[in-house]
């Protein structure tokens, strides 16, 4: 039998009671979150992604804003396929995307998800959600400026996420480069609707992308 048909973690009940419960509270969120973005759809459509003062983002502090559940079966599957067991994850938020990439870890046979979130009151709720999953022995929550608390990792990586503020992206790219081990994955959310924002970004990775399959 091989490893990506046997039973998985994503299918234990209290994992998935714990998702159905985080994606059902971010759905609540929704229609609150088009009426906030409601003047700056244009720009999300075109690619300009938001231009917001990145001294007042409080009215994140308690929005969701997460991956669907279809992205984050995508992720699993990503991480089983690659063996992850080292995962560094750019914005836990309340620790959707933590769950399902903590699911494969585990079941890949053990290892840890590094998570990064600068919101006090996210990591807190993160950290109680991973515990109800059962799966706080797979997941390290760094509280606070990913560019400051990834700067100590020296672990090989083997995937990386990128779903937090865009004009950090690249800079957090820069860091993690070194870790990551051949043939190892950055999966990155949000390319298109940030498409400028993240220009950069992408113009870098494929670079990196490039760089690794020739050498």
């Amino acid at each position: 039998m091989s490893k990506l048909s046997k039973p998985s973690a994503l299918n234990d009940a209290k994992v998935k009671t714990v998702l159905n419960r985080l994606h059902a509270e971010a759905n609540k969120q929704f229609p609150g979150l088009i009426l906030h973005y409601l003047p700056k759809l244009p720009g999300l459509f075109l690619g300009k992604g938001i231009k917001w003062d990145r001294t007042k983002t409080e009215y994140y502090n308690d929005k969701y804003i997460p991956i669907e559940p279809d992205q984050g079966e995508f992720l699993y599957l990503i991480a089983r396929a690659i063996n992850a067991k080292t995962i560094v994850e750019f914005g836990t938020s309340f620790g959707i995307s933590t769950i399902y990439l903590a699911t494969a870890v585990k079941d890949n046979g053990g290892g840890i998800v590094l998570g990064t979130e600068i919101v006090h009151e996210k990591v807190v709720q993160a950290r109680k959600n991973i515990a109800e999953a059962g799966l706080e022995t797979y997941v390290n929550i760094q509280e606070g400026d990913a560019l400051k608390t990834l700067k100590t990792f020296n672990q090989t990586v083997d995937l990386v996420l990128i779903d937090g503020w865009t004009h950090l992206a690249l800079d957090v790219l820069k860091i993690l480069d070194p870790l990551i081990r051949p043939g190892g994955i950055v999966v990155s959310d949000n390319v298109k609707t940030f498409k400028e924002p993240l220009k950069d970004y992408t113009v870098r990775l494929t670079k990196l992308s490039i760089e690794a399959s020739t050498s």
